[in-house]
């Protein structure tokens, strides 16, 4: 089990959390200038980190050079699992020269289910080996059964994956503490847990860090830390 590592006691503000939020813009119609804003926002608000596709990490890196705030990308997603490993990999090495401080990547779920528990090992460790940064495995935990998710968190560990994520995103599950803790307890030490999916206020955000989260995935990180969120926030 893996021990927790944000004090919620210390969280009595939202602007607050904002040291353990991902601030998230995943949409594929952004342009350059809402990129520059959006990495200006991680700044100013103090995020842990932009979360930003790959094509943008290099313009996103240099926007946040020498302010401590990480670049974040993910792979294999938003249709996750459909990439070679070959690919997945190659794609790695290629975000991390880009500028990229951790990565975020669909399992291959189909490989999960068949049992071909080698093979989805080894796709997780090819990207940890070539990346060399942390990796956050997105395991998707409703796609699965309790045998599919045991295998799942077991063999993402053992290829080296930092941190454990319930889901993509919104679309696949609303975080919620049961998927957190459910991955806090079987989470070896060192590896963290980050919570993902539809996470659009204040309350909502201290209860999956009481289950143990170390990250918040979200999009609504502006609404959130500012205390203009509402339940009709986009977020995911």
């Amino acid at each position: 089990m893996s021990e927790p590592t944000v004090d919620v006691d210390q969280l009595a503000r939202p602007a607050d959390l904002a040291p353990y939020i991902q601030h998230t813009r995943i949409d594929s119609r952004s342009t350059a200038a809402e990129m520059v804003e959006h990495a200006r926002e991680a700044a100013e608000y103090g995020f842990n980190a932009a979360m930003v596709p790959a094509t943008w990490v290099s313009l996103v890196a240099e926007e946040l050079k020498g302010t401590g705030i990480g670049v974040a990308s993910a792979l294999d997603f938003p249709t996750v699992g459909v990439t070679t490993s070959a690919g997945k990999a190659a794609e790695a090495a290629e975000i991390a020269r880009l500028g990229a401080t951790q990565l975020d990547i669909g399992v291959q779920i189909g490989w999960l289910k068949s049992g071909m528990y080698d093979a989805f090992r080894e796709d997780i460790a090819g990207v940890v080996r070539a990346a060399g940064l942390p990796v956050k495995v997105m395991l998707e935990l409703p796609l699965l059964t309790e045998s599919e998710r045991e295998a799942a968190v077991e063999l993402s560990m053992e290829a080296g994956a930092a941190y454990l994520k319930n889901a993509s995103s919104g679309q696949i599950e609303t975080a919620n503490p049961a998927s957190i803790r459910y991955l806090v307890d079987r989470a070896r030490d060192g590896v963290r847990v980050k919570a993902s999916g539809a996470i659009k206020g204040f309350e909502q955000s201290l209860e999956l860090l009481r289950a143990g989260a170390s990250l918040l995935g979200t999009s609504a990180g502006v609404a959130i830390v500012s205390e203009t969120a509402d339940a009709s926030t986009t977020s995911y």
